[in-house]
């Protein structure tokens, strides 16, 4: 057992737990995780109508008329990644999405991908939509060209990460439908506990492009004529359709303690199954969901009636949710010793349903609730569903910001779910970790004798270091805690260099910034010094 200290207890985790040590995300109303977690906590949700540079919505039926959408999915630096314009048109967004998450989850990790190129990195990633393919076999076989093949492969939304960042682990794009995400989790905990690699990077993307595939759910039944989900609510009549993205950079508990890592949350395990034989191929089994519960706690080795909080599939849909509810309450609800009702929500009443990454959103949520020991409100939840007797399952729906219902001094503990529509059920069991010493993860406020201190930046292109030069002020300015010396460190060691460098030099927090400003401005100034 590895133990953690945090001035409070010793808080045991298993040898062979996952941690997660660095994310990403891309979600509406939502480019990073600051602003997703913001969007969690002040109880927002993300959903809107049909962008008119999508599609013509009046040509849909009204449920297929709202969504939560990217602001943009046309933007993409191809140069950065080494990518021509040309090949870069033909590519699905959803490899140019997976690339740059995959990146910002290093970043957020603080390894430079010098470090890992070569390694045994595996890449994972949960993905079930063709609706790139869709719009460019519109435009006939004259458009067709060298770069078409690999532009439209599911595969190759992994492999362009491999290939790009160089890593040489298992890399492979899962499609179980709507657990994809989650099962990609999954695999990869699963491939870094055999030794398969020993890092993984492991995400889902969804991006809904074509109104083919809006008419394809609503025609299904699936969406909500009210374009919300209504998870656990008397209401539920479906979901509403989201898009975007998340990554996790995943390492062995054991290594990641040992090279020092922060850590959001460990996963210490989980399990997936099928529904196999039921009314319909579509229709969820409360025996096989439960089943998918016992396993996964049983090989996490965590007691049902210790979690506090599942982040749930919650679609909203009239079927799903009482089979679901169902499930959970047999198997966590009533589980006995049980001293608190079992806490539940969905991210889809934020952000909507992100079908083939939905799993991953749910894993954020949670891993960011179990880093910050505080719990998110599930939007809304008014009139419980006639068809689930919460009281009697002992399950609670969260209504509003809480902290974490156990005190610090005891294990902070949740579970993960996501159903594909064919029946593959995955459930993954967290664990929260003690909070790091303070300016682990972003440097801190530390006493330091007086002396020049230099803020090294660099980009792939001068525009690039003026923007980078923007972003770190900006950054810095909002968060008054940050030590000069700490920035100074990350900037150096934590970050890959790019052609185009800066160097601005100050004494004091004051002439930093004064410098970034100028460097950002693209002015002269003389303690900051540019060069290729």
């Amino acid at each position: 057992m590895s133990q953690f200290r945090d001035g409070f207890t010793e808080v045991g985790i298993p040898d062979d737990a996952i941690a997660i040590v660095g994310l990403s995300c891309r979600l509406p109303e939502a480019p990073d995780k600051s602003a997703f977690w913001e969007l969690l906590r002040d109880a927002r949700h993300a959903i809107g109508e049909v962008p008119q540079d999508r599609w013509n919505a009046e040509e849909l039926p009204p449920a297929a008329r709202h969504g939560a959408f990217l602001d943009r999915v046309d933007t993409f630096d191809p140069a950065f990644f080494g990518i021509s314009p040309r090949e870069a048109s033909m590519m699905d967004p959803q490899q140019r999405l997976m690339l740059e998450l995959s990146w910002e989850a290093f970043e957020d990790a603080s390894i430079p991908l010098r470090q890992v190129r070569g390694s045994r990195t595996g890449v994972f990633v949960g993905a079930i939509a063709n609706d790139y393919a869709v719009l460019l076999n519109r435009q006939g076989l004259s458009a067709v060209t060298q770069h078409s093949l690999t532009g439209t492969q599911r595969a190759i939304i992994a492999n362009r990460v491999s290939y790009t960042l160089g890593l040489r682990g298992p890399s492979l794009t899962v499609d179980t439908a709507q657990s994809s995400g989650l099962v990609a989790v999954h695999q990869a905990c699963e491939a870094l506990r055999s030794g398969g690699c020993e890092l993984a990077v492991a995400g889902g993307v969804n991006l809904n492009i074509v109104p083919e595939s809006a008419l394809a759910a609503d025609r299904f039944g699936g969406l909500s004529p009210d374009g919300r989900c209504y998870t656990f609510d008397a209401r539920a009549n479906g979901y509403v359709r989201g898009e975007g993205g998340g990554a996790v950079l995943l390492k062995p508990l054991a290594r990641a303690l040992a090279d020092g890592d922060s850590v959001y949350c460990v996963i210490r395990g989980g399990a997936v199954n099928n529904d196999g034989a039921t009314d319909g191929l579509t229709v969820p089994s409360t025996a096989a969901q439960s089943e998918v519960l016992r396993l996964a706690y049983d090989r996490a080795g965590v007691d049902p009636a210790d979690v506090h909080y599942v982040e749930l599939h919650g679609t909203g849909t009239a079927l799903g949710d009482p089979i679901e509810a169902s499930a959970l309450g047999a198997v966590l609800g009533t589980a006995p010793g049980r001293r608190l009702p079992l806490t539940v929500g969905s991210a889809k009443t934020n952000v909507g349903h992100l079908e083939g990454a939905a799993g991953m959103v749910g894993l954020l949520k949670t891993a960011l609730s179990l880093h910050r020991r505080q719990i998110p409100a599930s939007l809304h939840y008014e009139t419980p569903n006639p068809r689930i007797p919460l009281d009697e399952l002992n399950l609670r729906v969260q209504q509003s910001l809480t902290d974490w219902p156990e005190p610090e001094s005891r294990p902070a503990l949740a579970g993960v779910s996501s159903f594909g529509m064919g029946g593959t059920n995955c459930h993954l069991v967290l664990q929260g970790v003690p909070a790091a010493e303070p300016a682990t993860r972003d440097g801190g406020r530390a006493e330091r004798r007086a002396g020049v201190v230099p803020w090294v930046l660099s980009g792939r292109g001068e525009d690039a270091l003026r923007a980078q030069a923007e972003r770190l002020r900006s950054f810095v300015a909002d968060r008054p805690e940050l030590g000069v010396d700490a920035v100074a460190q990350s900037l150096v060691t934590s970050r890959d260099a790019h052609e185009n460098r800066a160097v601005v030099l100050g004494s004091d927090r004051e002439s930093l910034l004064n410098g970034l400003a100028a460097l950002a401005a693209g002015e002269p100034a003389s303690r900051v010094v540019r060069s290729r």
